[in-house]
This record gives C-alpha cells, structure tokens and sequence, in this order.
C-alpha cells in the first residue's frame, strides 16, 4: 500500500474508535448511573495526565524549554475559559433546567482539535518511516480507547441523549483523517507544531477546572473514594503509555 493508503486507513480505524462508546448502550440505565462520575473522573486524568505526560513533553522537543511554549499553553487554558463563557451565556442565559452543560461543547472541541493534531502527527510518522507510522498508531489508540469511553461519559452526565453523543463522538474523531489528509497535502510546509501546547492547555482547563468539580463534592465518602482513584487511573494509564512508548 502508498503512504496515502495507509495515513487514510489508519486515520478511518482511529475515527472508529469513537464507537467504543456505544458499549454503554448495552447497560441499564442504573449501571449507566452509577458509572458515569467515575467515567467522568477518569476522563479528567486522562485528559490532564495526556497533557502533562504527553503533549507538554513533546513540545519540549520543538521548543526548547521557550517561554513561547508555556504562552501556548496558557493560550489554550484561556481561551477555553473565554469560549466556556460564551457557551454558557449562548445556551444557559434563558433557561437553566433544559440546556446541555457548556463543558460537554468543550469536550468535543477539544477532542476534535486533539484528534486533528493526532492526525497530522502519525501522517507525519508514515510520512517518514510506515513501521514508525505503525508503532505511533498503536500507542494513539492505546490512549484514545479510555478517553474516548470518559467523553462519552461526560456527554451523558452533561444531559446528551446517548445515540446524539455516540453520533457527535464519531464526528469529533473523524477530525483524525482531516489532519491526517493535511499533513499528506501539505508535507510538512506548515509549522502547526504550537497546536500541541495549545491543546494541552485546552485539556488542563476542561480537566481541572470543569471535570474535576463534578466529581469532587459527593455527599458520600465511599464515592469519592472510588472517583479519586478512577481519576489517578486516568493518570497513571496516560504515565504507563508513555513509558511504554519510550521503550518501544
């Protein structure tokens, strides 16, 4: 197969793993229940961990340890925070009982963004060397499974019916093949490398400052026992995948 065939391929497989989601249409609505703050927990370790094990680290490399990388970092933390606030008025200024929760917009933006920039990553990687290509595919996806299952949790939690936040998964992932198509296009004629620390600040601020609030003030002990440390598995399954990638 060209290097096309197998940016293009990869990029369709990655996208599908969006359907993961639709694992949880197979449970009863009180399983679905009781799992959903945990997936949610989960979800902002994966998202926090991804930034701080993985794009942050791999911005290193591009800029030195420049205060310019630490400025796209903030950038990105900021205009999240100004976009949350224009969604919230958008949506939530007239009524407050039937609009769905600004965060659950901000996860498919930033997924969306973060599967562009995963996709204009591994096209890179084909582009160079197609086992590299491979290797770096299997790591991406590694990472995406959990996330894409924690998304699909935040979407519910935030008042989505479960077939239109299957469907919104799907499209947010489909974002995977576009960047993948413009790396191809372009073969590396564009400097998109402060995309990286921008969407690490993107996943910090839905992370800590969106996710982890709606799983930190449970009236019940034992369950916020059990989101803490679904929260630190997200972490620590974003740490091992790291240092499984370094070692491989």
């Amino acid at each position: 197969m060209s290097v096309l065939h197998w940016i293009v391929g990869s990029s369709l497989l990655m996208s599908a793993i969006a359907m993961v989601g639709s694992f949880t249409l197979l449970l009863k609505p009180s399983t679905l229940d009781r799992l959903l703050l945990p997936l949610v927990a989960f979800a902002a370790g994966s998202l926090i961990g991804g930034a701080f094990f993985h794009m942050i680290p791999a911005s290193l490399e591009t800029f030195d340890n420049n205060i310019e990388l630490f400025t796209w970092v903030l950038g990105g933390f900021c205009v999240f925070f100004a976009l949350e606030q224009f969604l919230h008025w958008h949506h939530c200024h007239r009524s407050q009982t039937d609009c769905k929760q600004p965060l659950t917009y901000l996860i498919l933006v930033g997924d969306g963004l973060h599967n562009f920039i995963g996709g204009l990553a591994i096209a890179g990687t084909f582009l160079v060397d197609i086992r590299l290509g491979i290797m770096a595919w299997l790591a991406a996806a590694a990472h995406e499974i959990p996330q894409e299952l924690g998304d699909f949790g935040v979407l519910i939690h935030g008042g989505w019916e479960k077939d239109k936040a299957l469907l919104f998964n799907v499209m947010s992932g489909l974002t995977f093949l576009l960047g993948g198509l413009v790396t191809y296009t372009l073969s590396f004629s564009l400097d998109i490398s402060f995309l990286i620390p921008f969407a690490a600040g993107n996943f910090i601020y839905i992370g800590a400052t969106d996710l982890v609030p709606e799983v930190n003030k449970h009236d019940s002990l034992r369950i916020n026992i059990i989101n803490y440390f679904t929260f630190i598995i997200g972490i620590l399954l974003m740490l091992g995948i790291k240092v499984l990638s370094e070692i491989w």
